[in-house]
């Protein structure tokens, strides 16, 4: 069954900002959500935001700056993600976000 991955309003508008390379690492990674859900394992640096119930991030791309993804599942059941947040690692306050 496919998982629905639905975005956070910030999340759009920062993926308008990011450089092209990291926008279709994006694409690559709600098309790996929807056929695997949110366990993104194969992901650079995958793993759960401690403190965070089903609240995950990984790396789109690694360097400087290093672009980042954050996840939370909204519903197990209904198999539905929401993509919090899409920019610099530095950007980043993981425990805040989710």
């Amino acid at each position: 069954m496919i998982w629905d991955i639905r975005f956070h309003r910030l999340a759009v508008k920062q993926i308008r900002d990011l450089p092209l390379p990291v926008q279709k690492a994006v694409k690559f990674l709600v098309k790996d959500m929807q056929l695997y859900g949110p366990m993104a394992r194969t992901w650079p640096n995958f793993g759960k935001i401690k403190g965070k119930d089903d609240c995950y991030h990984c790396h789109l791309r690694k360097g400087r700056p290093t672009y980042v993804a954050v996840w939370q599942v909204i519903d197990q059941e209904m198999r539905l993600i929401e993509v919090k947040y899409v920019g610099t690692h530095e950007g980043a306050d993981y425990r805040r976000i989710c």
